[in-house]
């Protein structure tokens, strides 16, 4: 561990825009860089202290190195109060309530490990919304007449997941789920649909019984109806 006072090792904190693995720029013309924000508990009363001890280092520098002797009125920092506002005046997402937040970013990617130190390797095991422990380093910064107090991203270490931030969706969560796949299950038939018969005198075929199969007989003594007895109008005779 490291005892400079201008670098700290935060506790857990939260992991949001995550450019951990490839460098990025949000400004056109810039450089792009490894960057991450985090999103530190309120109720992390030492990591806080911690912190603002190392960004009072970094002034103390500022002053004997970068501002020729004199500080800044407010020299601005990358920390600010997630129940606040951004620095554009718009309020802060929800995921950011109850904690401080972050920024740092580094010209050299990180290196980045798990809770047991071994180097993480799936790019998918790195994302925003995972927690972790940081390790940062504070500087005063003299630029185009800017002066001010900027945080360095160092190595980062994966302490356990958390539910992904920045509107991922898992493929359940698109698609659902089905026993039956729609597009394999057979419509219903619409209501008043016409369903064509077989024209008049046409025979129909009928399913021609399965050998073996028992057809049922009347029991004894059950009445069989019989057809009728016909007779000659004239005669009177049965006939045949």
């Amino acid at each position: 561990m490291t005892n400079r006072p201008t670098q700290v090792t935060t506790g857990e904190v939260r992991l949001s825009y995550e450019h951990l693995l490839k460098p990025y720029s949000n400004k056109p013309g810039t450089d792009p860089k490894y960057s991450v924000t985090m999103l530190i508990p309120k109720s992390d009363v030492a990591t806080k202290q911690r912190i603002d001890a190392a960004i009072n280092a970094a002034i103390g520098e500022g002053i004997a190195e970068k501002w020729n002797g004199a500080r800044p009125p407010q020299p601005p920092t990358p920390v600010w109060d997630g129940d606040g506002l951004r620095q554009n005046g718009e309020a802060f997402g929800a995921e950011c309530k109850g904690c401080w937040v972050l920024t740092a970013g580094s010209k050299m990617q990180p290196e980045i490990i798990d809770a047991g130190f071994n180097p993480i390797i799936q790019p998918t095991d790195v994302y925003s919304g995972m927690y972790a422990r940081v390790f940062l380093k504070f500087f005063a910064y003299n630029s185009s007449g800017k002066k001010g107090i900027g945080c360095g991203l160092g190595p980062v270490q994966k302490l356990r997941d958390g539910e992904p931030l920045g509107g991922h969706v898992s493929a359940a969560e698109a698609f659902g789920v089905a026993d039956t796949p729609p597009w394999q299950t057979a419509p219903a038939p619409m209501q008043g649909a016409y369903a064509p018969q077989p024209a008049p005198g046409v025979y129909a075929p009928q399913p021609a019984p399965m050998p073996g199969t028992y057809a049922p007989q009347p029991a004894p003594g059950a009445y069989a109806p019989q057809p009728p007895i016909r007779y000659d109008p004239i005669t009177g005779e049965i006939l045949s």
